[in-house]
């Protein structure tokens, strides 16, 4: 199956997607700087300092007995032996962490030394040798996601642990989320400051960031008034949530001690695959900073009835008789504890469900982490391609069992590889499972009908500007994208790709930085279900970003109204000639805007097609006559539409009712409707579209429903040259 030719890239002035990454942004803006790069302000300009990179891999061995499970203690570096991917290692490092062991420290609060990012000194900096035989707690908690009562019961038992349980070789940390993510207080020893942080947390405090409504769940029974599906919401609050964690481990990497995080949520709503990018990230940011999760459901044991609580709306229909509603909620409740759930399995925690009482959770950290065998190795694999390598380490002992992690993910360098090297590297990001998340990538698939069995699924995908690194290049800053994509079938089999170099030559590198840049192809593909994945990488440092999901092309064969999906659009380019892409109107091309945000001073363009229409003589009293003139394509059609704005259930505006009386794309045999909305009548605001359409002679109808978000115009500036479109080269046809 061959791509379609008609690939452009182009700035496109898309006012809300470029704000989607403030997410991420928001966490690491509020990291205080390093406190080692403080100190180094104040030192001397003059003196040398000598860096030396060392790869050296640390992991940590827990050896239990067989029979009993206690840890064995005075095992030596003569009694292990390390392999990587088969091939044996020789240990550089050796040494055994107890808490039994642990000395006093001079410091009420302490940092690692080369503690980057979240987790700096306030009252000093501990030395290596000074965080040995010490368990390393991070006590998080998420208060975006629990109620007044959920945080008040974790607070209480964070105050049990550290009043009453908190051992001597205990190094505690608390952060939080709630508005942004803050570090509270600081890895301590210190039990009075950490009661003054946990005490800080107030019921209500994350308010806000709860969790909307949406279609599955049973606050949107009640059917007599239209309620929003927030769903889209819940996926960028849920983003939200592993952004922070991936970013508490990713500060972490630095110290070379095991460390655990007790993570205390409401639960994290995940909606199929839209997380599972930002999931897999935490997951492998986790691993690497050697971090185990023990998440912890503050919400404890729940009473799950029908009705739901008092958080839901009433319900309506036979739902609250017949178990459906029941059955919501015990989904709803399990999808929330999964993705905890798969954070502690993955990362060597464990997660604490259904219970009133955490203190188990506390309990298993401490026996997790009372002693271990810290080893280390400098990989005789010199290589930089960052690919998984399994480690496999053995005891010369029979009557022992031993716990350390899998494997690891080697570094990549992108500066040092070769054209083959970063091909290759491509290729394996888009079959890896592991997303690549360096960079935002957003994606929008469309479909449009070509015969009874085939669509057309224009595929439109959005890199912030901002992300893209240009340099200096003659007259002009350059920057050039990788883009690779394909799409397989339900059986995993693949039917198309994707795989293009776009060059960007601008003016003023500025303008595209403010802007968003839009990649746009298309797939024709049979009716069925598919998964698509895209790879973007720009090749100044090598960052890429990918985005997946799972598409329906659907079945309409006996769907009263067959209609396309609606495309939303503020701006036009020319067409390629001869083309025969649905887009494609009068010569010009719409760009479909992902986010749906448009401004005041934008005209609002709209794109759909009613597919097979009824025709007018099917209505006649004569069958014979009926039969003839559905036949015939030429034969009258009567299909009426139009688009309403509502907002608060308050319609504040309406296109002039449009009626069409003949199939204007006939090798489709569909009625393509194009509509221009100036939206200068508008004030800004969120809005839900409603296109109404309905095929009179046939007797049926469709009300398509869309969030549309109008800002007000950009202030006036100096007039700019404007980037030109910067065209990529042709595509590879795929099979």
């Amino acid at each position: 199956m061959k791509l379609p030719r008609h690939l452009c890239l182009f700035t496109a002035c898309c006012v809300g997607a470029a704000q989607l990454p403030a997410l991420a942004q928001e966490q690491t803006n509020q990291t205080p700087q390093p406190a080692l790069a403080q100190q180094g302000q104040s030192q001397d300009q003059s003196s040398f300092t000598l860096k030396v990179t060392s790869d050296l891999v640390l992991t940590n061995v827990v050896v239990r007995d067989k029979k009993t499970g206690e840890v064995v203690r005075g095992l030596t570096q003569k009694d292990f032996s390390i392999l990587e991917n088969g091939k044996p290692q020789s240990i550089a490092s050796f040494d055994f962490e107890s808490v039994d062991q642990a000395a006093p420290l001079n410091e009420a609060t302490i940092s690692g030394v080369s503690g980057k990012g979240l987790f700096n000194a306030k009252t000093g900096v501990a030395k290596p040798e000074e965080l040995r035989n010490r368990r390393l707690i991070v006590l998080f908690f998420d208060l975006t996601s629990m109620q007044p009562e959920d945080i008040e019961r974790s607070v209480e038992a964070a105050r049990d642990y550290i009043n009453k349980k908190m051992a001597p070789a205990d190094l505690v940390s608390v952060v939080s989320l709630d508005t942004n993510l803050s570090l509270d207080q600081d890895f301590t020893q210190n039990k009075q400051l950490l009661l003054n942080a946990v005490n800080n947390y107030a019921p209500g405090a994350g308010q806000g960031f709860q969790a909307g409504a949406t279609s599955t769940s049973n606050q949107v029974e009640d059917t007599t008034s239209f309620t929003a599906d927030e769903q889209e919401y819940n996926d960028l609050n849920t983003d939200r949530e592993l952004f922070a964690i991936s970013s508490i481990s990713k500060s972490l990497a630095y110290i070379n001690e095991k460390k655990s995080m007790l993570y205390f949520s409401g639960g994290i709503q995940r909606d199929g695959i839209e997380n599972q990018a930002s999931l897999r990230s935490a997951i492998n940011a986790a691993v690497r900073a050697n971090l185990s999760i023990y998440s912890v459901d503050t919400r404890g044991l729940q009473a799950i009835s029908p009705l739901g609580d008092a958080t839901t709306g009433s319900l309506r229909g036979a739902n609250s008789y017949n178990g459906a509603a029941l059955q919501n909620n015990f989904d709803s409740n399990y999808n929330t504890q999964e993705v905890m759930s798969t954070l502690s399995s993955d990362t060597g925690g464990k997660a604490f469900f259904d219970s009133n009482d955490f203190s188990p959770a506390f309990e298993r950290v401490q026996r997790d982490t009372s002693a271990y065998y810290a080893i280390g190795f400098r990989s005789t694999d010199t290589r930089k391609d960052g690919r998984y390598r399994r480690l496999t380490i053995k005891v010369n002992r029979q009557d022992v069992k031993i716990e350390y992690r899998p494997g690891y993910y080697a570094p990549a360098d992108f500066a040092h590889s070769n054209r083959e090297d970063r091909e290759r590297q491509l290729e394996d990001e888009l079959a890896s499972d592991l997303p690549a998340t360096d960079v935002a990538v957003y994606l929008q698939a469309l479909y449009f009908r070509t015969d009874d069995t085939h669509y057309f699924v224009p595929v439109s995908l959005v890199v912030p500007g901002s992300q893209i690194p240009f340099v200096k290049g003659g007259d002009k800053d350059k920057a050039t994208l990788d883009i690779i994509g394909e799409v397989k079938d339900g059986s995993g089999r693949s039917i198309g790709q994707a795989r293009q170099t776009v060059k960007l030559a601008i003016d003023q590198a500025q303008q595209v930085r403010q802007k968003n840049v839009q990649y746009s192809t298309g797939f024709n593909l049979p009716i069925g279900k598919y998964h698509l994945k895209f790879v973007v990488r720009e090749n100044e440092t090598g960052r890429m970003g990918s985005f997946e999901a799972d598409i329906q092309v659907p079945d309409q064969r006996k769907i009263p109204l067959k209609m396309s999906s609606v495309v939303l659009a503020s701006q036009m380019i020319p067409a390629p000639k001869n083309s025969d892409n649905p887009l494609d109107r009068d010569g010009q091309q719409l760009v479909p805007n992902l986010p749906h945000v448009f401004r005041q001073d934008q005209h609002l363009y709209f794109l759909y097609e009613v597919y097979a229409p009824s025709h007018v003589g099917a209505a006649a009293a004569d069958p014979k006559a009926a039969k003839e003139a559905e036949k015939n394509p030429k034969a009258p059609v009567r299909v009426l539409t139009s688009i309403e704005f509502l907002q608060g259930g308050t319609k504040s505006f309406e296109t002039p009712l449009v009626q069409a009386t003949a199939v204007n794309v006939p090798n489709r045999d569909a009625v393509a409707f194009q509509f221009d909305v100036p939206l200068t009548g508008l004030k800004p605001g969120l809005y839900t579209c409603q296109v109404n359409v309905i095929d009179d002679a046939g007797g049926s109808f469709s009300f398509p429903r869309t969030a549309v978000l109008i800002r007000e115009p950009v202030a006036a500036q100096a007039p700019t040259t404007q980037p030109a479109p910067a065209q990529g080269g042709a595509s590879t046809p795929g099979n």
